[in-house]
């Protein structure tokens, strides 16, 4: 029965010790975050302009070949607004 009784004794007293040590680290972290941000805030980050990429004009041969593909495929209802390689 003596071992028993140290055994829970052991048991609760190692428990409470995790438990105070991870309150100790919550809270340091918690202090070195606020630390950090009132010394080095967060940069704002400007947006990125998207690179436009040079049009390239197709040729005469290729804007016929797609006016007839679509003529076609749309039985001469369909018309080709703009092509431009990408």
């Amino acid at each position: 029965m003596d071992n028993l009784g140290t055994g829970v004794e052991l048991m609760i007293v190692g428990m409470l010790t995790v438990f105070a040590i991870l309150l100790i680290v919550i809270n340091l972290g918690k202090v070195l975050i606020s630390v950090v941000n009132k010394i080095a805030p967060e940069e704002e980050v400007a947006p990125k302009k998207a690179a436009k990429a040079p049009v390239a004009a197709i040729d005469a041969n290729t804007k016929a070949i797609l006016d007839q593909v679509v003529s076609q495929i749309t039985g001469g209802k369909g018309h080709v607004a703009s092509a431009r390689k990408i």
